[in-house]
């Protein structure tokens, strides 16, 4: 079956060498708050990629928990197929696309963990019925049918009752630690503009990427 998609009218903006800063942080900030300030759709969701072992790759969405110029926060349980894949390579690539912008933002690097303390602190923030559905759910692995999650549900439901949800140790955050961010701009007859920063030591390289 062929399919047809509607040819987006790329002209909203443009992203020049001259109008980028040296390092790709106040890039990003300009940009997340320009997505934020505008009320896009999911402001903070992002594709992550990861591949196992044997170079199989995975994509889905998540979303931003955090950034700084140390990397980009996201958690999840821990014990899933991104999970797994992260422990075999230790590698990773996010996607940012806002289409009200027609911009997107890729970012690839090494990813860990971060530390057990701010894992809780993540997951104390979450809403208690997604505290108690991390409970429920052993992410990505087969069940019966959807009955196993509510009974699972209810019994977490009713270990915490009247108290305050632990984390579960299988779930928790990880940073990405960005080596290479590529900023998209779209652009008239497809020939969009991209800058790639380049991380060597502790320096970053600008580069025009062609279209």
């Amino acid at each position: 079956m062929k399919v047809r998609p509607p040819r987006t009218d790329y002209r909203l903006a443009q992203l020049t060498e001259a109008a980028t800063p040296a390092e790709p942080f106040a890039l990003f900030t300009r940009w997340f708050s320009r997505i934020l300030k505008d009320g896009g759709p999911d402001p903070h969701a992002f594709a992550l990629a990861t591949a196992d072992s044997k170079g199989a790759p995975g994509v889905r969405m998540m979303l931003l928990k955090e950034w700084s110029e140390a990397g980009f926060v996201f958690a999840t349980n821990q014990q899933s197929r991104k999970g797994r894949d992260i422990a075999a390579t230790g590698k990773a690539s996010m996607l940012f696309y806002w289409p009200a912008l027609q911009r997107q933002i890729r970012i690839e690097g090494p990813i860990a963990p971060v530390s057990e303390r701010a894992s809780d602190e993540y997951f104390s923030e979450r809403p208690r019925d997604a505290q108690l559905g991390a409970w429920a759910s052993r992410q990505s692995r087969a069940i019966a049918g959807r009955e196993v999650l509510a009974s699972r549900l209810a019994r977490a439901a009713k270990r915490f009752e009247g108290a305050a949800v632990e984390r579960p140790e299988y779930w928790g955050g990880y940073r990405l630690e960005p080596r290479r961010i590529e900023f998209w701009q779209g652009r008239v007859s497809r020939l969009h503009d991209r800058i790639l920063y380049t991380k060597r030591g502790r320096t970053w390289s600008k580069t025009r990427l062609s279209p």
